[in-house]
């Protein structure tokens, strides 16, 4: 088999939530061109559905559920009304997340630090055990877990959101040792400062971008579309004895220090 056949994903049904912008959107896209079968979610219906059909009007397959990840009905018809589409799951990219606040540790309230952890952590745990039986049925499957940085050095300011993305990181190495007898993969991506509408106050910030460009090795911030290439690795055969894994695609950042 070549290796350019290995990366093919023909066949195969992919989910990735928070997929109508930023990195979602480019994974989604990345899975798609691949021969995926994407499931476009996020919060929004008319969202979804917009780029579904951008999708299938350039060849690709693709349909588009919205899901709150948060609420779990949502959840629930999420992995269900995939199922009715497509039959299988075989891709479960946990993309989703939030950050509603800025700030140290001890002004944040406890309201704040339920919210966060309900849709970083609760969340992505929930949807991979959703998906398990169906991905064990198939004699396999592939989970994705998108993290930060900030999840293995703390930065300032962020510390919830850190808490959150650490959590992750051993949630994937759980999954990992537990599922792995039935052919499941799960590996965890940790992306560094991305031009994305998520992360815009900070990119936005001229003097933070000056500090931050002058540290980091490859000395810029990174664009949503080169967090794909990581994914289409990990989904696919040619990353089938990868998992448990921990892979930055950071530009350098966790070595500049």
């Amino acid at each position: 088999m070549s290796i350019n056949s290995k990366f093919d994903l023909t066949g195969k049904v992919a989910i990735v939530t928070g997929s109508s912008k930023g990195i979602g959107l480019s994974i989604a896209r990345g899975l798609a061109e691949k021969g995926a079968k994407v499931v476009i979610s996020s919060r929004k219906q008319e969202a979804v559905d917009t780029l579904a059909k951008e999708f299938s009007e350039a060849g690709m397959k693709a349909i588009g559920i919205a899901c709150h990840i948060g609420d779990s009905e949502q959840r629930k018809q999420l992995i269900a009304k995939t199922m009715d589409t497509y039959g299988r799951i075989d891709i479960l990219v946990n993309n989703a997340a939030i950050n509603p606040f800025y700030g140290p540790l001890e002004s944040a309230g406890e309201e704040v630090f339920d919210k966060i952890m309900n849709v970083n952590v609760k969340a992505p745990w929930l949807l991979s055990n959703l998906v398990q039986p169906h991905m064990k049925e198939n004699g396999g499957g592939s989970i994705i877990n998108i993290s930060s940085v900030e999840g293995i050095h703390p930065g300032f300011r962020l510390g919830l959101y850190s808490m959150t993305k650490s959590a992750l990181i051993m949630l994937s190495k759980n999954q990992a040792k537990e599922w792995g007898r039935y052919g499941i993969r799960s590996n965890v991506v940790c992306p560094g400062l991305i031009k994305t509408k998520f992360s815009e106050s900070l990119w936005s910030d001229e003097k933070l971008v000056a500090q931050y460009t002058g540290v980091v090795p490859l000395r810029r911030v990174a664009e949503p579309d080169e967090m794909a290439g990581i994914v289409m690795l990990l989904a696919s055969d040619a990353g089938s004895y990868m998992t448990g894994g921990v892979y930055t695609a950071d530009g350098g950042y966790l070595i500049s220090g």
